[in-house]
């Protein structure tokens, strides 16, 4: 909206230039969420405790997570809300890949906003079959466009770039838009099984979001992405907008999600970041290093997965002590606090090996 209202007098007054700059408003979209999220805040989770919308632990959990019982939950909507509005405000919005992501965010949240409201209503939510359902076809959905409604991708659509390789790019024809769906339904699901911590999923997802935030300005600009001989993305720059405006909303839904939590994310949160991430990967065609940069949610996800084989496969045994990952260490006898800020610097150093590889090629 500043972009459309101010730019254009640009002309007749030479200060509002500063509008055209991508980098001025990535800072001031993540600004003003940050504000927006921190005014907002005592304000959502007065309304949420008002309406009894809070969480419910489940009893097969570790024993003193019965403490959060009670806590107020689906504090999404408040990152969904403040970023959205951000977004709206500074990002150029004639830009494809603004309404990919706003698409993308809104709909997985969408999907989470349904578990949650059921989980509040009956106790359990929806089915992981309607789940993974819903997210494959809004995945199939921004997946189709991007491959066969995007004149500018044409070139380079179905090739598949590779960290630490310049020269291999694969191309991966009809078999990428199943390896689009992968990616953006599996980081949504493994940022939501992350979500088990005050604040252990939110860190990670700043990080995370940081880190792209960088790589689609460096993808979206001609002479940085020709130096370092990435594939240039036209008019992805843009997204910096969007991602800079998540990290402030995040950063202020940290405030009150940090340890003891005022407020949890829910589903509508978890589901919606981990679904943005995976869409930005895809724009930017950076989805492998998604894998890296990622690495908590990975980690989470495979630490399911392997507890979940190892318990079929010995008719009962466990491989941990309890997953995901996070609940392991606690039995082990980690803190809370202890657990989160250990995972925190594992994010940072992935986002730093991950930024390294823009260079070692």
């Amino acid at each position: 909206m500043f972009y459309h209202f101010f730019y254009p007098l640009s002309s007749d007054y030479s200060i509002f230039n500063v509008f055209k700059y991508i980098t001025f408003r990535s800072a001031y979209s993540g600004v003003t969420a940050l504000i927006l999220s921190l005014l907002l805040g005592s304000l959502v989770i007065r309304v949420l405790q008002k309406f009894e919308i809070q969480e419910k632990i489940r009893s097969d959990g570790p024993q003193h997570h019965s403490s959060k019982s009670g806590t107020p939950t689906m504090g999404g909507l408040l990152i969904l809300a403040t970023f959205g509005c951000s977004t709206l405000l500074w990002a150029d919005l004639s830009n494809q890949y603004i309404w990919v992501v706003l698409v993308s965010a809104l709909g997985f949240g969408a999907i989470g906003l349904r578990d949650d409201i059921l989980k509040l209503r009956r106790g359990k939510g929806i089915t992981a079959k309607e789940k993974i359902v819903l997210q494959v076809l809004l995945s199939l959905a921004i997946g189709i466009y991007l491959l066969y409604f995007d004149p500018t991708r044409a070139e380079y659509a179905t090739r598949l770039s590779v960290p630490f390789f310049k020269s291999f790019q694969p191309d991966l024809g009809f078999g990428y838009l199943i390896f689009i769906v992968f990616i953006m339904v599996g980081t949504s699901n493994a940022v939501n099984l992350t979500d088990g911590l005050d604040g252990l999923a939110i860190g990670p997802i700043i990080i995370a979001t940081l880190t792209y935030t960088g790589i689609v300005y460096i993808c979206g600009h001609f002479n940085f992405a020709e130096y370092l001989r990435i594939q240039f993305i036209k008019d992805a720059g843009e997204i910096a907008v969007v991602s800079s405006a998540v990290l402030g909303a995040s950063l202020g839904f940290l405030w009150f999600n940090s340890y003891p939590a005022q407020i949890f994310m829910g589903d509508v949160g978890s589901l919606s970041l981990g679904g943005l991430l995976g869409t930005i990967a895809v724009i930017v065609k950076h989805e492998l290093l998604l894998i890296l940069v990622g690495g908590i949610f990975v980690i989470e996800a495979l630490s399911v997965i392997i507890q979940v084989g190892y318990f079929k496969y010995t008719g009962g045994k466990r491989f941990f002590k309890m997953a995901p990952l996070h609940h392991h260490f606690e039995q082990l006898g980690w803190s809370e606090p202890k657990v989160i800020v250990r995972f925190w610097i594992v994010a940072v150093v992935l986002a730093m090996i991950s930024l390294s590889t823009l260079k070692l090629r």
